[in-house]
């Protein structure tokens, strides 16, 4: 399990890279200079993605802590983050843009984002119960 949270920890870095150039590039192309949440999904992968799997990789080492509940709730975290990212693009690229959204939009955009919160911060915990049952 540990090579799988190694390889994890390399795809969210390579994603993490990915989403920082397109927010660098897509904004000087559009010459847009204000603040987007653009800006955030390069961070959210870096930390959420790439740090946490590194961080469970080391864990798993020590404590060997995988079973079928955090498989399960690995999955969970990280349709998660990619919903969260996925409200984060869609958000940006209005911004950028300059989209004029309706409330509804802009309220389904928010929700996006947050129902990917949600499922992220309800699974890390979950996941961190179970080291917590290992490590104890």
């Amino acid at each position: 399990m540990t090579k799988r949270y190694g390889n994890l920890a390399l795809i969210y870095s390579i994603m993490a890279m990915v989403f920082g150039v397109f927010y660098r590039e897509f904004t000087k192309f559009r010459h847009f200079s204000g603040l987007t949440n653009l800006s955030v999904i390069h961070t959210h992968y870096f930390l959420l993605g790439m740090f946490f799997f590194l961080l469970l990789m080391a864990v798993e080492k020590v404590f060997s802590f995988t079973g079928n509940k955090v498989r399960k709730n690995l999955v969970f975290y990280q349709i998660g983050i990619n919903i969260t990212a996925l409200g984060f693009l869609l958000r940006g690229l209005a911004q950028v843009l300059g989209t004029e959204l309706s409330r509804g939009m802009d309220a389904s955009i928010s929700g996006i984002a947050g129902i990917g919160h949600l499922l992220t911060g309800v699974s890390m915990v979950l996941i961190l119960l179970e080291i917590r049952k290992k490590a104890v």
